[in-house]
């Protein structure tokens, strides 16, 4: 059995993920994920001690379609996950694997010396790590 090479997050990630506020509406956050043609966005954290957030169409049906809630009168922090879970850009993506395994997510926000530089999917980490 051969050792797979060593990948680190970085090479896989999607970088300059889209970053709102949290008092932007939901129906804000809807349109740029519409324009961007992206999944997911990023809470920007509110002060140096605070978090990042993520915001994922899947929050959106649950919190807002399931339960015909206007997103218009929504803001994105009564629905996004936080904090959200993040890797640093240097680690091995077998590793980032199982920590969204562990977890049963699909995507992370990827920090490098604290900022978020991009998010990476389980599936960029999957394909990649065959």
């Amino acid at each position: 059995m051969s050792q797979k090479p060593y990948i680190p997050v970085r090479d896989v990630m999607t970088p300059n993920p889209i970053v709102i506020d949290g008092l932007a509406t939901v129906d804000q956050a809807v349109n740029l994920m519409r324009d961007k043609a992206i999944s997911s966005i990023v809470i920007d954290k509110r002060h140096e001690g605070d978090e990042y957030g993520i915001l994922a169409v899947h929050d959106i049906a649950e919190h807002i379609v399931s339960k015909n809630k206007a997103p218009e009168r929504v803001n994105v922090y009564e629905i996004m996950s936080k904090p959200a879970v993040t890797v640093d850009t240097g680690m091995n993506i077998k590793y980032a694997v199982r920590l969204l395994m562990r977890f049963r997510l699909t995507r992370a926000l990827v920090l490098e010396r604290g900022s978020v530089v991009g998010i990476v999917t389980l599936r960029d980490l999957t394909i990649r790590s065959i």
